[in-house]
């Protein structure tokens, strides 16, 4: 492909954007993020690529270097032409977007909702004509438009929408990283001589030309520029001082051309670059009240045609730095008084910040209502800046220790816990009441818990939690909740702390109850019980608890905070319906407000369900959207995948779990997070199991009942330590192994409890009854994995006491039921049994396993009735991309109408 003119040594890029216009145009959304140091090449390249788009709708924005965060002001520039179709959009993500844009007042948006409202109202722009979406200086993106632009992007699959990101390195933080990259380096020396050459128009005195070459180094802004700003001797024998990169030398250049200016011209650059947002209109009113003239002569440093454009960016961060403090302040101050302050207080207030060296109470109180605004549109990071800005300018000390508590509690919840921590020592210095000094003590606890995943959280949030119970009883409560968490998640990991479960317990159960204790209250308080008292004495009164919430109909915030802490005891006590229940609650209320970091947590809950009532296919749909909750977040919010390796576990496939289970060890020692060994032992035990692997079995189950007190995988562990004992040949630790899970199941008294024990007890006694009575109890329950491996031991028990006639019927229909169910461990282990009987077993076959995850995961929705729509919203993707795959899924399995999709499933049944 020829070059591009002004694009010399770049045909391969060329031809990277060449090929996305085109997949774009036919059908497939693109994405590319251009990456290399300043006057690389990078805005070149969008202008070719919008030289190609000659079919296509282009929108544009960039980013502009600013210490001001407005939040989604870039994405405003994307989406503003398509505002019209807000009314289009479902009623969520209307609302979303119009409070985002401040078109309408309402609750802070999720983000993600956000996001998805932007992929639907892009999406079906792209319907009418194709659209190339270009962002330029991407690095500058406040903070909430880059992270709605990055969901963006992830999300793409069908459309006919590109997104293309231009971004200068290095860039702090990294932007952008997760998506598809090209990176620019300099020109190859033929082609920087060519260019250089070919911009000047002459021939350079060789001398001159080499140390251009040399000076540059293959970057196409110093080509151009460094002949432009110095002279013949400086090129050809160097000057004082020489900079060690190109962009230095240009930035050089730049302010020696801004020294050239006359003074007026010098204050209206730094108008033009102290104000991000380049409104023309507002640097002539700003001019005007400077007394300058607005037609003075810039040189080329400024282009004011149209809109204020410098001619690069570095320009204006040369000017801005150039200036001194006050020169700074006093072009702030000339912007303030010319900006609106009604139609845009927030840049007025942050202008005014700007413009004073000295605190200022009425500038503060600007500032905490600029905050009140960007958190009402969901721009956290903006708000977390006015709120850091505001206390910084507020004079008198205890409202300044009051302002940064506020302030680190919003850079807090905006992810940047450095910041948090130094706002918080500011609060700490000044005069704090009872009820502030107990929230800085909670804020502490929670930065601790958050960004060191609770292992040195629990002592913090313990005495945080007490100090708040006489001013704020129920953020007490909700920080018991949180250390509950975090002792539960470290486990046998937790540093230093002894039992930390205990310390928890112990400290809950002096808190005084009002008379009628809600269920969240009464679920903390049966807990410590458990930790303090014993399993006897809390099982009853917590079962009652437990029911209550499968029961009763819960508010949004009982279901989002309790009810998967009331899943967890109902895992516990082995009562199956509630786990049902309550671990659908929890999974079905997080969704519905997108609370994508917590959904992982949801997600691995239910698939342990799952992997016990035998629903392996949704079991396979939730990993799958575990996956994606990784993908659509960057990676911010990734869970140890317990969900994924157990469910490989249950069907026996050893050689991919065992490997991943040896990186699990490893990450759940690396993050102290000790409930991964109670995970990891009792499905591996369960694998083992499966296999006849006792020895192994034994290891495993033995890791994960060490602390039996802990909630729910160390009792399941035992029922799975008897087995492999058992299997062993080790009776002697299976009876005692029994005992112990006989005093829980029995203080218990569930049909699933009774009914484990029953099978457990007759493999250690050889009593056929306790075979009988546990095939009767599980028939009771939801727990259909159990049932079909009670009939494998009751069979194989059948079959070892010779009788032939009884075993065969019983290991055939658990044969059928344990593959039928995909648990291809268990079903050798029946077919091996049945063979021993002379029986030949052809294997069924299953729903064809070619399905992707995001395949399985969207043939699984359209089995539970949802509508393209109704998935698109639900794994934030657009209507065409379900299709796209819908129509993969029905190719695949042989289908035509989503009435057989169902009918393909596992676990399908007519009717």
């Amino acid at each position: 492909m020829e070059d591009w003119p002004g694009l010399r040594g770049r045909s391969s890029e060329c031809e990277t954007l060449t090929e996305l216009v085109r997949t774009t145009v036919a059908g497939r959304s693109q994405v590319l993020v251009l990456r290399g140091e300043a006057g690389i090449g990078k805005s070149a390249l969008l202008e070719y690529l919008l030289g190609l788009a000659t079919d296509c709708r282009v929108r544009r924005a960039a980013g502009v270097e600013s210490e001001m965060e407005l939040p989604f002001a870039s994405l405003h520039q994307l989406c503003g032409p398509f505002l019209d179709r807000l009314p289009d959009l479902p009623e969520p993500q209307r609302e979303a977007l119009a409070t985002t844009f401040g078109l309408r007042p309402g609750s802070p948006p999720d983000r993600f909702v956000v996001g998805l409202a932007v992929l639907t109202l892009l999406c079906d722009a792209a319907e009418e004509r194709p659209l190339i979406c270009v962002v330029d200086d991407a690095q500058w993106l406040d903070q909430a438009s880059a992270q709605t632009l990055e969901f963006v992007a992830r999300r793409l699959g069908a459309e006919r929408l590109a997104m293309v990101f231009a971004v200068r390195t290095p860039e702090t933080p990294p932007t952008l990283t997760n998506l598809p990259q090209l990176s620019l380096t300099g020109l190859a020396s033929r082609d920087a001589a060519e260019l250089l050459e070919s911009a000047l128009g002459s021939r350079l005195d060789q001398r001159v030309r080499d140390r251009v070459l040399a000076e540059a180094r293959g970057n196409p802004l110093a080509l151009l520029e460094l002949p432009r700003q110095l002279s013949s001797a400086e090129l050809a024998f160097g000057s004082a001082g020489d900079s060690v990169d190109p962009v230095s030398r240009v930035q050089e250049g730049f302010l020696r051309q801004l020294n050239g200016l006359p003074d007026a011209a010098r204050q209206l650059v730094l108008l033009a670059a102290a104000d991000p947002v380049g409104d023309l209109d507002l640097l002539r009113r700003a001019a005007v009240r400077a007394g300058i003239s607005y037609q003075v002569d810039l040189g080329d440093l400024l282009d004011l045609r149209h809109r204020v454009e410098f001619r690069h960016p570095l320009i204006r961060s040369v000017a801005y730095r150039a200036a001194t403090p006050a020169e700074r302040r006093t072009a702030h101050e000339t912007l303030a008084a010319v900006t609106d302050p009604e139609t845009d207080p927030d840049r007025r207030a942050w202008h005014r910040a700007r413009a004073t060296a000295e605190p200022d109470e009425q500038i503060a109180a600007e500032l905490e209502q600029s905050a009140d605004r960007a958190q009402g549109r969901g721009g956290l990071a903006a708000a977390a800046a006015f709120l850091e800005a505001a206390a910084t300018l507020t004079p008198d000390p205890t409202r300044k220790a009051e302002r940064s508590l506020v302030a680190a509690q919003a850079k807090a919840t905006a992810g940047a816990f450095d910041d948090a921590q130094a706002l918080l020592a500011t609060a700490q210095a000044g005069p704090l009441g009872e009820a502030e000094s107990a929230r800085l003590q909670l804020q502490q606890a929670q930065i601790a818990h958050y960004s060191q995943h609770g292992n040195k959280a629990l002592p913090l949030l313990l005495a945080a939690a007490r100090r708040l119970e006489p001013t704020d009883p129920k953020l007490a409560r909700e920080t018991y909740l949180d250390a509950l968490a975090a002792a539960m998640f470290a486990g046998r990991l937790a540093e230093g702390q002894g039992d930390g479960m205990r310390q928890v317990a112990e400290a809950m159960r002096k808190v005084q109850l009002p008379s009628t204790p809600s269920k969240p209250d009464q679920l903390l308080q049966d807990i410590a019980v458990l930790y303090t008292d014993g399993y006897a004495a809390a099982a009853p009164r917590l079962l009652d608890t437990v029911q209550a919430f499968g029961r009763d109909e819960l508010t949004m915030d009982e279901a989002v905070r309790f009810a998967w802490l009331a899943a967890c005891a109902a895992t516990d006590l082995w009562d199956d319906a509630n786990w049902d229940t309550l671990t659908r609650r929890h999974l079905d209320a997080i969704r519905s407000i997108g609370a994508l970091s917590v959904l992982p947590v949801a997600l691995n809950s239910r698939i342990i369900y799952d992997l016990y009532s035998g629903d392996l296919a949704e079991a396979k749909a939730l990993v799958a959207e575990a996956e994606w909750v990784a993908d659509v977040t960057g990676g911010q919010n990734t869970m140890i995948p317990y969900g994924d390796v157990s469910l490989h576990a249950v069907r026996g496939d050893a050689a991919y779990a065992e490997g991943r289970y040896q990186q699990l060890l490893a990450d759940v020692g690396a993050r102290g997070e000790g409930v991964g060994l109670n995970m990891i032992g009792w499905f591996q035990a369960i694998m083992f199991n499966s296999l006849g692997r006792y020895d192994e079995a034994i290891v495993a189950a033995r890791m994960a009942a060490t602390a039996p007190l802990e909630l729910g995988p160390p009792k399941w562990a035992l029922a799975e330590l008897v087995e492999a004992c058992v299997g062993s040949g080790n009776r002697k630790e299976a009876a005692g192994v029994l005992e112990q899970l006989a005093s829980y199941a029995r203080a218990s008294g569930t049909e699933a409890a009774l009914g484990v024990l029953a099978g457990r007890t007759a493999l250690v006694t050889g009593v056929e009854d306790c075979h009988r009575e546990e095939i009767e109890r599980l028939e009771r329950t939801t727990l259909r994995v159990e049932l079909a491996r009670a009939r494998l031991r009751y069979g194989e028990f059948l079959r070892r006491s010779d009788r032939r006639s009884d075993a065969r019927p019983m290991l055939r229909t658990a044969y059928e039921e344990l593959d039928g169910l995909g648990l291809d461990g268990f079903a050798e282990r029946a077919r091996k049994e049945l063979s021993a009987l002379g029986e030949s077993i052809t294997r069924t076959d299953r729903t064809p396993e070619n399905l992707t995850s995001q395949e399985a995961h969207i043939a699984r929705l359209v089995a539970d009735g949802l509508t393209n729509p109704e998935i698109g919203a639900l794994l934030f993707i657009s209507r065409r991309t379900v299709e796209w795959h819908l129509r993969k899924v029905f190719a695949k399995l042989g289908v035509s109408t989503r009435r057989q999709v169902r009918q393909s499933l596992p676990g399908f049944v007519p009717g």
